[in-house]
């Protein structure tokens, strides 16, 4: 469930908690977000602290840190706290943080997690009945260790008093749509000039095929199939005699790497696609949906809408918007 723009609009005072071996480019990103924003809009709309377990500042995995850092006892008073992995996050955890991070949870503190972070809050209980995204890298893993939890392969979740993000560079588009919600549409895109970004990625968006390397050579023939034909209709049975496979195999081994049968991983990929050309071309949404592999307009348009929200054609109004 996403929260109300006004929400997000209310999220103004960020923390960002760095564990041992942090990436640094993740917090960085998010960080930016915000100094750009103020800079944009000439007012101090948004504050941020860097924070540690002890207040000493933390090596990230580049073995840089940032100053000036706070100790997580500083944490009071902050709208979201971020909890920021990166390598071997389970060593820089500790039964101590989990207490913390509940007690913050408690008291309607909007908790979040920038790339591995999300293992913190999964080991702390505080994803369950909630959606979160974590680094592709680390799928397979924490779906293993917490069946429980719904956990996507998408860009970015915000998911009520929850927000995660795979990391990289994808925290400054996930800032940008919570900046987006209090400054308005045009202002974000202005910020996102700054950063020559030259389109938005939604946060329902899947990470890229590729990083679902390294899969095992079957898989990545089934994928490479769906990617090539993705304009042709495919049985299962088809995919799994390509990849040389049994049905059941391939069931296993889509379920096992992505979260999802074959067809609907294949659904969701012609759906982005999609949603892609929407963005960046000129084609029409019929032309769209029958290079997508749609045999109808009406098939196309209830796909999306059941994916996405809304009509294909919104997309472009919601671009321009």
């Amino acid at each position: 469930m996403a929260p109300r723009a006004s929400d997000l609009a209310s999220l103004r005072r960020f923390g960002f908690l760095t564990l041992k071996s942090y990436s640094l480019i993740a917090v960085s990103n998010a960080i930016e977000a915000l100094r750009m924003a103020n800079r944009v809009t000439g007012r101090d709309d948004y504050s941020w602290r860097v924070l540690s377990l002890d207040g000493a500042p933390v090596a990230a995995s580049s073995a840089l840190s940032l100053h000036p850092t706070g100790a997580l006892g500083d944490a009071e008073g902050l709208d979201v706290l971020f909890v920021c992995g990166g390598i071997d996050v389970r060593a820089a955890t500790s039964q101590e943080l989990r207490v913390v991070l509940r007690r913050l949870a408690r008291q309607r503190m909007v908790i979040g997690a920038l790339c591995t972070g999300t293992f913190v809050l999964a080991e702390a209980g505080l994803l369950r009945g909630y959606r979160c995204a974590i680094h592709w890298e680390n799928l397979g893993a924490i779906r293993e260790e917490f069946p429980e939890i719904d956990i996507v392969d998408e860009m970015f979740v915000i998911d009520r008093d929850r927000i995660t993000c795979t990391g990289g560079a994808v925290p400054l588009d996930m800032m940008l749509r919570i900046v987006a919600a209090h400054v308005g549409p045009a202002r974000a895109r202005e910020i996102a000039t700054q950063f020559l970004l030259d389109r938005d990625r939604a946060g329902s968006e899947a990470q890229p095929l590729a990083a679902l390397d390294p899969l095992p050579p079957s898989m990545g023939r089934a994928v490479q199939l769906m990617e090539s034909r993705i304009d042709q209709k495919l049985s299962v049975g088809e995919i799994a005699r390509a990849a040389g496979l049994s049905e059941r195999q391939l069931e296993r081994l889509f379920r096992t790497y992505t979260g999802a049968t074959p067809v609907a991983y294949l659904a969701a990929t012609r759906l982005e696609r999609a949603r892609r050309l929407l963005r960046q071309t000129g084609m029409s949404v019929t032309e769209i949906g029958i290079a997508c592999g749609f045999m109808s307009l009406a098939h196309f348009s209830t796909a999306f809408r059941n994916r996405f929200g809304y009509a294909p054609r919104q997309e472009r109004q919601r671009q321009a918007g």
